[in-house]
């Protein structure tokens, strides 16, 4: 569980940059949660305060239980590293390593057993259903093969929460809509999926859906 109270973020500048002001957020488990908003509305900063890429300049931020204001470098990135798992818009695979190799990565930092982590890698490629890619290097994957590996590099670990940044943002119709199947999955398994996209299709799949507008959020009705 995440909990973002009275978040504002602003940036240094003449005048300073005000991005994010009374950005309030509740990240449940086994919930998905979509933010939808136009370019340059905060979904990025947003984002990455959430995903604990970034600090707020004001407010209070809670994730796992653990109070993040004066929480040190090294408790923010075992956070990070323990708890969340992170989807990008362009997947951020490495071509040239197999699709086996690119998921251990998110193993690597762990002091998982190699046998151990090659098991879990397994396990996570098995879930997007790419196994029969497991040896095979990635550039040899269709876009949204990609994006299911990318998942499945996200989820290797067990995290807490998900956070997704335009996951659908580069596929086609039906693609789409098994990565929104895929990060369904996670959340029946009890894992909060927190979405943000321009996708208002995907955005009416999750459980609650919020609309970024002068750096608050305003909650939308959806069709979940």
């Amino acid at each position: 569980m995440a909990v973002f109270t009275d978040i504002s973020k602003s940036y240094a500048g003449h005048p300073p940059t005000q991005v994010l002001t009374g950005f309030n957020l509740t990240v449940y488990p086994g919930a998905t949660v979509s933010i939808v908003g136009p370019s340059g509305s905060g979904k990025s900063t947003a984002l990455n305060i959430i995903g604990l890429l970034d600090r707020p300049t004001s407010g209070v931020a809670s994730v796992m239980g653990v109070s993040t204001e004066e929480a040190s470098p090294r408790t923010i990135d075992r956070l990070r590293a323990d708890h969340l798992g992170f989807v990008f818009q362009d997947s951020h695979v490495l071509p040239v390593r197999t699709c086996s190799d690119n998921v251990e990565l998110a193993l690597w930092a762990s002091r998982t057993p190699r046998h151990d982590r090659l098991q879990l890698v397994e396990d996570a490629i098995e879930k997007v259903g790419l196994s029969h890619r497991l040896h095979q290097p990635a550039r040899v994957l269709s876009g949204g093969e990609r994006q299911r590996l990318a998942i499945a590099r996200a989820i290797v670990r067990g995290p807490d929460i998900i956070l997704a940044d335009e996951p659908t943002g580069n596929l086609d119709p039906d693609n789409s809509q098994r990565i929104i199947d895929m990060l369904n999955a996670e959340r029946d398994r009890g894992v909060a999926v927190v979405i943000i996209t321009h996708d208002h299709r995907l955005a009416e799949q999750c459980d609650r859906s919020y609309e970024l507008r002068h750096g608050s959020l305003q909650q939308r009705s959806t069709h979940a």
